[in-house]
Parts: structure tokens; C-alpha cells; sequence
């Protein structure tokens, strides 16, 4: 073992290769207006042939990796991103090498070192690079999807701008084609909104009152509805009677988010009428209802779900055959009857709830809302 002896003698490596990846610990760091740092520390065991002199034995070597990788996103158009690694760095920590002979030589270890410390960073970082490619083709495949809402038509979700980090929380504005039965689109503004800071959550989804409305027009879509005015049908109602009255939903709904409060503003024709039996009908009166209904927010199975309350109503009298101009007495009639008879229609339509993105398959599980002016915030 002195000076000229096998220790010493001429050593090389070959056959190196990736036995086990002890299970890595990753962490992840928001880095404000730039994305995610990811870092990852792992234990690799490789195993090899080394060569000293003349003799070839099996070594393995345990080695301590520290990979991080800065992530953005990127090539915004058409409301998809790429997500791509800006910058990768691997470093090396303890290594420690075990030789079958339990020889080992200063020589065994320099060669070691210098091996991985040249070659490992070029194979761990395009690891990583695929591994975001597949989280990358994850967020499109769980953001950028087409939902059924129902029978009534299809949400085809997309961002609106780059998701956007502060070194607190992600947060996502979410937009997306709402689309009826038949392929016509319900036009709608579709620019972006700027998302709050929110201290003590880490992902942030943001949907604006424009999309909002939108999906609103699809699911609020309620015939005609004409009925006999009896007490089974609304109490105001006394008795027979050879009165009908026809609803009519006039318009689109809009809803309008304030600050921790949201409501839908809706009109409503109402018509009283009566059948001739040998000519036309008989307009008693054209009413036009204005209503202002509190909406009530949450999220169930996945979904955000709307509950209306009659909250004011504003009427105008349209047109009479009968000559009739004073209308002051009937504005409670009215609000009984669209909260008995048109208003269960609407929740009906609203129940089954706005399908939402699973977005990288995060559950949205005791999850918080906030209602900002134009804005409503979902909090994971």
C-alpha cells in the first residue's frame, strides 16, 4: 500500500447508473412577479464498475443532491401559458463510495467527484424540465377544459392573463367562452382583472362580474310562464276568477358585485288579461317589474352555487286597455307573486351550480369567498 501500490495504480469508472432516488423532499417558494422556486434535496444511489489497474470490482456510491429551479410562465396568448424553468442549479453534497474490496484510494474519490460534478447537472436539470412540461400540460389540462353546465350549454375555461405571484399566493383570473346549446356564444367583456393581495391563502382564483353575467344568461333561461289567477297559484289570488297572468322575463339578468355583497337584477312582464271567448285577448294590464335579488354565494361539490331573495321591486305601468294609470296598490301583490311562483323557477335553474376548473386537481374543500367591486374571489 506505499508509494507504486494498488491504491495508486491508474482508475476509471464505467457502467455508472441511477439505482434508487431515496424519496426527495420538495419545497416551494413564490418568488413575487416572477413564479415558483422549486427546490428539491434527494439522496441518489448510484452504482458502477471501477477499474484499479487491472482489477475491476462493483462500486456504489450515495450522493446528496440540492436541485433549484426558478418557474415561471410565459407565452400568453389565447388564454394559455407555457410554463418553463428560467434558471436550474444542482449541487452536490456529502458523497460517500463503497467498494466491494473495501479498497478505496484519494484516487476512487477524486474521480467520483469530478465524474458527478460534471455530469450530473446536465441529466438532473432536463429531468426537472419534464417533469414541469407534465405539470405544465396538468394546468392546461385541468384549467383550459370544456365544462357542460348541464343541458343549458358549455364553459370553455381559459385564463386571462398570466397567472400572477406575490411572495404570498398564486392567483389565477379565470375567464371563458360560455356557449349555449346550438354553438352560439354569450358575448361578454373578457379583459383582465387585478387580483387583491390576500395574506393567508395560497392560491387565489378570481372570476369578474362580466363572465358571471354571462353564465347567468345561460342558466336563467325560463319560458313564459301563464297561469289562472287562483289562491293555489298565488295567494293574493281570492276566489275564482276569469283573470290569467303571463310572466315574461324581459332582458338578461346582471349581477353586481360590491364589496361582501352580490345581487342580480332581473325584469320581469308581468301581463293580467282576460280570454274572450269571440275575440282577442283583453289587456287589463302591462307591467314591468324591476327586481333587485340578494344573492347568496357558495361553493358545493366543485361548483359555485347562487340562492336568490326578493330583495326591492320597482314597477311601471307599460299599457292598459282598460284605461288604468294608478298602480300604487299593487306592488305588494306583485312581489308576492313573483316570490311564490317566478322566484323558485330561477333558484330551480340556478341549482345545479357554475361547474368550476379543477385546476391541477386541487380540491376546493373549505374553501373562502370574497366579493369584491366587480370581482369575486375564491380563496383555497
Amino acid at each position: 500500500m506505499g508509494e507504486g501500490g494498488l491504491l495508486n495504480s491508474p482508475t476509471s469508472i464505467t457502467g455508472l447508473h441511477l439505482v434508487k432516488v431515496r424519496l426527495p423532499r420538495l419545497s416551494v417558494v413564490l418568488l413575487p412577479g416572477i413564479g415558483v422556486q422549486l427546490t428539491i434535496a434527494a439522496k441518489l444511489e448510484l452504482s458502477g464498475n471501477c477499474l484499479v489497474g487491472l482489477l475491476s470490482e462493483l462500486i456504489d456510491i450515495l450522493v446528496d443532491v440540492n436541485i433549484t429551479a426558478n418557474i415561471k410562465c410565459t407565452n400568453f396568448e389565447s388564454g394559455t401559458v407555457q410554463v418553463i424553468i428560467e434558471d436550474c442549479l444542482c449541487i452536490l453534497g456529502a458523497i460517500r463510495i463503497k467498494l466491494l474490496s473495501g479498497l478505496l484510494s484519494l484516487s476512487v474519490n477524486e474521480i467520483v467527484l469530478n465524474q458527478l460534478t460534471a455530469t450530473l447537472p446536465g441529466l438532473l436539470c432536463p429531468v426537472v424540465d419534464i417533469v414541469v412540461n407534465l405539470v405544465n400540460i396538468q394546468l392546461l389540462g385541468t384549467l383550459n377544459a370544456v365544462i357542460p353546465v348541464g343541458t343549458a350549454g358549455t364553459i370553455h375555461y381559459q385564463l386571462a392573463s398570466l397567472p400572477f405571484t406575490s411572495g404570498l399566493f398564486l392567483g389565477l383570473d379565470l375567464d371563458g367562452a360560455v356557449k349555449q346549446v346550438g354553438g352560439s356564444i354569450i358575448p361578454h367583456d373578457s379583459s383582465s382583472s387585478a387580483l387583491p393581495p390576500l395574506l393567508d391563502k395560497l392560491l387565489v382564483l378570481g372570476l369578474r362580474q362580466s363572465f358571471l353575467n354571462a353564465v347567468l344568461s345561460l342558466l336563467i333561461q325560463i319560458p313564459p310562464q301563464t297561469f289562472t289567477c287562483t289562491p293555489e297559484v298565488c295567494s293574493t289570488c281570492h276566489g275564482t276568477s276569469p283573470l290569467s297572468i303571463k310572466l315574461t322575463l324581459s332582458g338578461n339578468p346582471l349581477i353586481i358585485l360590491e364589496e361582501n355583497k352580490a345581487t342580480v337584477e332581473l325584469s320581469v312582464m308581468i301581463q293580467v288579461f282576460v280570454k274572450r271567448l269571440d275575440g282577442p285577448l283583453l289587456n287589463l294590464l302591462l307591467l314591468k317589474a324591476d327586481l333587485s335579488l340578494n344573492a347568496h354565494v357558495s361553493i358545493a361539490g366543485g361548483r359555485l352555487v347562487l340562492g336568490l331573495s326578493l330583495g326591492s321591486i320597482s314597477l311601471s305601468l307599460e299599457s292598459s286597455d282598460v284605461g288604468i294609470s294608478n298602480i300604487s296598490d299593487l306592488k305588494p301583490h306583485c312581489s308576492s307573486l313573483l316570490a311564490e311562483t317566478l322566484l323558485p323557477l330561477i333558484n330551480g335553474a340556478l341549482g345545479i351550480g357554475i361547474p368550476l376548473p379543477n385546476v391541477l386537481g386541487i380540491p376546493l374543500i373549505k374553501v373562502d369567498i370574497q366579493i369584491l367591486a366587480g370581482l369575486l374571489v375564491i380563496l383555497v
